[in-house]
């Protein structure tokens, strides 16, 4: 195959993860702006769960669940880690350390190919309200599209993440860490720490 070929194909392929990446995050807006799934500010999420029977569904990965996690939410990964060891995936790890992992902390991930029959081990009711929630709220509206066509009737999203919590938002956290930033690791999480001393020795001196 010539240089030209190669380079067509490769354009190609491109264009269309481009156009694929575009038709999904529309898909996710419309959930959303059609109502389908309802936003639920973390301010809000506490009251929703206690008396409106939402169960939350945390998609985070694990390590970053191990850090925080609100007590009795069901823990179903949407992304894992990526532990293939092919020479394509170990420059993958190579560069994502060099660019992300160091300073952040994050692994390599790969898409939970059984994120939906997981789901459906702990949740067998399609009926059931499910509050759905990542770090950020963008792994989360992946997985609402994918529980939307998996058959899932009543879903709810964590508008932002639990990154936009505060402490009184979730009462009951386990864990070491705190929900708002359990996203945080590696050489930016020293940063951070850094940072909460310098605000809590300001207030002690004002």
């Amino acid at each position: 195959m010539g240089s030209a070929t190669v380079g067509v194909h490769q354009a190609l392929s491109t264009t269309l993860r481009t156009v694929n990446a575009s038709a999904s995050s529309a898909q996710q807006e419309e959930l959303l702006r059609s109502g389908k799934v309802r936003a639920i500010p973390p301010k809000d999420a506490a009251q929703a769960l206690r008396e409106e029977g939402y169960k939350l569904l945390d998609v985070r990965p694990a390590w970053e669940w191990d850090k925080a996690q609100v007590a009795g939410s069901i823990h179903v990964p949407l992304f894992v880690e990526d532990t293939a060891m092919d020479p394509l995936t170990l420059l993958k790890k190579w560069v994502h350390f060099g660019y992300i992992g160091l300073w952040t902390g994050q692994l390599l991930t790969t898409i939970n190919d059984q994120f939906l029959s997981q789901v459906e081990d702990a949740i067998a009711d399609k009926d059931a309200k499910l509050l759905v929630a990542c770090g950020e709220g963008l792994r989360s509206r992946i997985a609402l599209k994918v529980l939307d066509k998996g058959g899932y009737n009543n879903l709810g999203w964590l508008a932002g993440g639990f990154n936009r919590s505060k402490d009184a938002d979730f009462p009951d956290v386990q864990g070491s860490g705190k929900l708002q930033f359990a996203t945080i690791g590696g050489v930016s999480y020293f940063f951070l720490q850094l940072l909460l001393f310098l605000q809590v020795l300001g207030k002690e001196n004002e």
